[in-house]
């Protein structure tokens, strides 16, 4: 199989990234913040022979998509198996107010997020079963190709964790923030990081988003 070169995108921020709330399955727009970082993501990528740009079919990171598809002349293709964890009764909720309500599962989510269950959502090894599902499919639809994904902060981590051979209970050892950027190369027997959320493409362009989002996934 000829290697897969694939841009992993977390999309631009919005509201409620700002505030630290959970989005999970809400559909939240871009804030203009968003907006404009989705557009520096796309210079960032302009330069790449892409073939095909995918994206959750949430509307903050179909939109972004949509921003960096349109330098190549491509639709996006959404996939739901790339939407962002469900967080259940958490979502709208910012991370003090779930420390405060859901103080346990909380201290969970910290300490180690794969087990995590009582918040009424999903739990983190059935979004990287489905992840990784699908990023198989995707490897093999585009070998030799250049791909961008678009997707949310949980789901990034989940494939450069799975890249560098780690499970999700590693879940904080890599950062995925509001328009960073990580490329990766598959081949059939390898997969290669180059790099994990670049933010090089945002400077001079910081605000409350470009905090570190360790506590919250957005």
């Amino acid at each position: 199989m000829d290697a897969l070169k694939l841009f992993v995108v977390r999309h631009g921020g919005t509201s409620w990234t700002a505030e630290r709330r959970f989005t999970g399955s809400r559909d939240v727009a871009l804030s203009d913040t968003g907006q404009a970082r989705a557009e520096a993501v796309a210079g960032a990528l302009a330069g790449h022979a892409v073939a095909a740009v995918y994206a959750s079919p949430l509307e903050r990171t179909r939109t972004t998509a949509e921003i960096v598809a349109k330098r190549h002349r491509l639709d996006v293709r959404t996939g739901g198996a790339f939407r962002d964890m469900g967080f259940g009764a958490w979502e709208g909720l910012t991370a003090d107010e779930v420390a405060e309500r859901f103080s346990d599962a909380w201290h969970v989510w910290r300490a180690a997020p794969h087990a995590l269950t009582a918040h009424a959502g999903e739990r983190l090894a059935g979004v990287a079963d489905r992840v990784a599902s699908a990023l198989a499919r995707l490897q093999q639809a585009h070998a030799g190709g250049t791909v961008v994904l678009v997707t949310h902060a949980v789901p990034v981590r989940l494939i450069v964790l799975a890249a560098l051979g780690l499970g999700p209970e590693r879940l904080w050892s890599v950062d995925a923030s509001p328009a960073g950027i990580s490329e990766l190369e598959y081949t059939r027997d390898w997969v290669t990081v180059h790099r994990v959320n670049t933010l090089a493409h945002l400077t001079d362009m910081g605000g409350p988003e470009m905090a570190p989002h360790m506590d919250v996934a957005p």
